[in-house]
C-alpha cells in the first residue's frame, strides 16, 4: 500500500500545481501540521529534478511564512491553541522549565530545529510563547529551513535517479529508516524540552 502511495504522490509531484500544495504544506508544518514538507519536496525533486532549487525555495518562503503563524499562535493563543499543540507532542509539561531557557538560548535552538526532525512547530509556537524577538526567529527560520530544505534539493537534483533506483528497490527499508527518524525527532523534542 506504501509503494502504491509512494509511486502516486510521485506521479502528482511533477503536476502543475504541486508547488500550490508545498507551500501550502511548509506553512502549515512551521505553525500546526505534524507532517513535514519533506514528504512532497523530495518525490517534486525527483519527478522534475530541473525545478529542485525552485521547489527548495518556494518551501523556505513558505515555511518561514508559517513560522510567523506559530509566533502568533504562541504569543496572542498560547492557552486556546498552543498548550493543546504541545500537549499533542507531548512536551507541554516540560513547557515551563523550557520558557525560562528559551530566550537565552532561543536562536540556537530555532536554528537547530530548522535542521532536524524536530517538529518546528513546538519552536515557532515557544518563541511566540516567550515573547523572543521577532527578527531573531526569522532569522534563525531563513538560515536553518532554507539550508535545510537546499540540501534536501541539491542532494535529490544531483544524486536523484540513483537514489530514486535505490529507493525503489529497498522501498521497505527506506520508509522504515524514514519512520525510525521521525520518531526519534519526537523523542528529541521530549528530551531537549
Amino acid at each position: 500500500m506504501l509503494k502504491r502511495l509512494y509511486e502516486w504522490t510521485l506521479d502528482k509531484a511533477g503536476h502543475r500545481t504541486a508547488p500550490r500544495w508545498l507551500a501550502a504544506l511548509s506553512f502549515a508544518e512551521s505553525s500546526f501540521f505534524p507532517i513535514p514538507p519533506d514528504v512532497l519536496l523530495a518525490p517534486m525533486c525527483l519527478a522534475r529534478p530541473e525545478r529542485s532549487w525552485w521547489y527548495a525555495l518556494v518551501c523556505t518562503a513558505a515555511s518561514v511564512l508559517g513560522s510567523l503563524l506559530g509566533y502568533a499562535i504562541g504569543f496572542f493563543l498560547f492557552d486556546a491553541i498552543g498548550q493543546p499543540i504541545l500537549d499533542f507532542y507531548g512536551v507541554g509539561a516540560e513547557f515551563a522549565h523550557f520558557k525560562a531557557q528559551f530566550n537565552a538560548q532561543g536562536w540556537i535552538i530555532v536554528l537547530l530545529a530548522g535542521f532536524t526532525p524536530l517538529p518546528f512547530k513546538v519552536i515557532t509556537i515557544a518563541a511566540g510563547a516567550t515573547a523572543m524577538p521577532l527578527q531573531v526567529l526569522l532569522s534563525a527560520a531563513v538560515i536553518a529551513r532554507g539550508a535545510r530544505f537546499f540540501i534536501v534539493a541539491g542532494l535529490l537534483r544531483f544524486f536523484g535517479a540513483p537514489m530514486k533506483a535505490w529507493i525503489d528497490r529497498n522501498f521497505a527499508f527506506a520508509t522504515t529508516a524514514l519512520g525510525v527518524l521521525a520518531v526519534l525527532g519526537f523523542v528529541a523534542v521530549k528530551y531537549l524540552l
